[in-house]
């Protein structure tokens, strides 16, 4: 299969692979300016300026799922708790944001003790109170939001929620206005319940936030910046949010640039032109092969390679023929060569071949598999099935690199019997697209990011049977795969408070989704930005990637 690549593309891949690797350990050396605190910065002020393919989807900061517009969320509204603003590793640790300190857990595990902070607003003006906490849980399951069984329905009153949104009391979670203790009574013990309340899904919005999804109107929300200006075909725009304050710096900072302007319609050709213009700031999109070599060699300063806990795989639909038999999914998988699948990324500076459906750098996660390339493999399985000839539609992303890998990834599928075609998709629709029940998707050369540092939040939330949601546009488990076997093995492993004992259950639940292969792994990439020369401060961390009010601008 190596073949199908031209001698020369091959090197020169290799060689802007070197000229980035040089890039990232020069930008790598210079930690980010930032101390917390902004006001009385000489950077305050200016236009922020990004772009991107297209617009991310619902501007509902509860329902949204995409890493597109969870990216600008961060800087509107805020959790409980959250994630600290750092670098690394460190960036990982669960600080208190809304609430004052992290929460008192009782020796059983089941009862979850914060109090929230005094003086917070939201942008609208308003007082935030316990009873806009108590609300915005309830509104996760009354507006269906697509984590509200995966992670919240361990929360007592959850399942009556999740069966009957319109009729939910949801008695596990309880305020007192009092004293602004809020309360949250579980189930059953869940060592990510931490996590789960640092994640943005359980961000605070107003007690009176309509239940059903906002749409393209925005809501009212606690951080820095708010939404001024909406139109999905063309832009947004984000302004400061006149009634905020830090109160934790390392939760949520006051921001240096005054305004935020987000543009949507550019291929992502053209936005690494714009940006090397200085027309724009910030790229959202992948950076085309064809063109890392120039801005690792002729932009060197203005590229930053950073970690990332995220990968790309071809997601199975196992309701859909031929993916109904395990046989083809897992010729599939046989089919591919995941160096190949590194070389049309980039190279090996910002990706990696991967054999298991969790990034390494996960604890307690890593298999230890190999995936060889075999075709003859692949064709006997493709024969064994009868799936020989079946028709397949492969969904990509329309972005250069997808585009690339998707090609190859089709010819791979024809190689071993299939009549394999290609569908592109508007790249911040993709996901939407993808994760409609209603568009019987086939196949999908798809990536995902992690939620939080746990196996869950790839083997459960892409494939956990409370993930699928038959009949509906949001499904992150658009595969429909569910197993009792490997559900039981996700249940049991969430429910562990201790690391060391949930690593062999994860352990275990991986390798079986590997053998049935409702998802094969392809690659682990890490996040090129490319960013304007004006642009300072650069900020990343590895669950929310650039932090738009840590950068500043000249």
């Amino acid at each position: 299969m190596q073949t199908r690549f031209a001698p020369g593309r091959g090197w020169s891949v290799l060689a802007v692979a070197l000229a980035l690797a040089g890039s990232a350990r020069c930008a790598e050396t210079t930690p980010p300016d930032w101390n917390g605190e902004t006001l009385g910065s000489p950077h305050r002020g200016g236009t922020l300026h990004l772009t991107a393919d297209g617009p991310g989807g619902t501007l509902d900061p509860q329902i949204n799922y995409g890493t597109q517009y969870m990216q600008v969320f961060v800087n509107m509204y805020d959790p409980l708790l959250t994630f600290r603003l750092a670098r690394g590793t460190a960036g990982l640790e669960v600080v208190p944001d809304l609430a004052d300190a992290l929460p008192q857990v009782s020796p059983d595990g089941l009862t979850w003790r914060l109090h929230l902070r005094t003086g917070l607003r939201f942008s609208s003006g308003a007082p935030v109170r316990v009873q806009d906490v108590v609300a915005s849980f309830r509104r996760i399951y009354e507006a269906g939001s697509p984590t509200a069984g995966s992670f919240y329905g361990g929360i007592v009153g959850a399942k009556d929620c999740l069966d009957h949104p319109a009729r939910c009391t949801l008695p596990g979670v309880t305020g007192d206005p009092e004293t602004g203790e809020i309360t949250f009574r579980l189930t059953h013990p869940d060592g990510e319940f931490l996590y789960k309340l640092a994640f943005p899904h359980a961000v605070i919005l107003p007690a009176e936030t309509s239940p059903h999804d906002t749409g393209n109107r925005t809501v009212p929300g606690t951080g820095p910046y708010r939404i001024t200006h909406y139109d999905p075909g063309q832009d947004m725009v984000l302004e400061r949010n006149p009634h905020f304050h830090v109160w934790n710096p390392q939760a949520q900072t006051d921001g240096f640039v005054d305004r935020i302007e987000y543009s949507f319609g550019l291929s992502d050709e053209a936005q690494v032109t714009a940006v090397e213009q200085g027309q724009y700031d910030w790229m959202l999109d992948a950076k085309p092969a064809d063109r890392l070599g120039e801005i690792g060699g002729k932009y060197t300063a203005q590229v930053h390679i950073e970690p990332l806990l995220g990968l790309y795989y071809l997601g199975m639909n196992t309701h859909e023929k031929p993916f109904t038999d395990q046989r083809v999914r897992q010729a599939v998988s046989l089919a591919v060569n995941r160096h190949a699948m590194t070389i049309l990324f980039g190279g090996s500076a910002i990706s990696e071949p991967l054999c298991q459906m969790v990034p390494h750098g996960i604890p307690g996660a890593d298999l230890g598999l190999s995936c060889p390339q075999d075709v003859a493999a692949a064709r006997r399985l493709i024969h064994e099935a009868g799936a020989e000839g079946t028709s397949v539609t492969l969904v990509v992303p329309n972005r250069a690199v997808e585009l690339g890998m998707g090609t190859y990834l089709r010819n791979a599928l024809q190689t071993i019997g299939l009549n394999a075609q290609l569908r592109p998709i508007t790249a911040g629709l993709a996901d939407s697209y993808e994760q409609n029940t209603a568009n019987h998707v086939q196949i999908a050369l798809s990536y995902w990011f992690a939620d939080y540092p746990s196996a869950s939040t790839f083997l459960d939330d892409l494939f956990g049977c409370d993930n699928y949601h038959p009949d509906a546009a949001v499904s992150p488990n658009f595969t429909g795969f569910c197993d009792a076997h490997v559900q039981s093995l996700f249940e049991q492993a969430k429910a562990q408070t201790d690391p060391a004992k949930a690593a062999p259950l994860w352990q275990e639940a991986g390798r079986q989704v590997m053998r049935q292969m409702p998802g094969a792994p392809m690659i682990q990439m890490r996040t090129i930005d490319f960013v304007s020369g004006r642009l300072g401060n650069y900020f990343s961390t590895m669950l929310s990637h650039m932090l738009f009010s840590h950068v500043w601008v000249q």
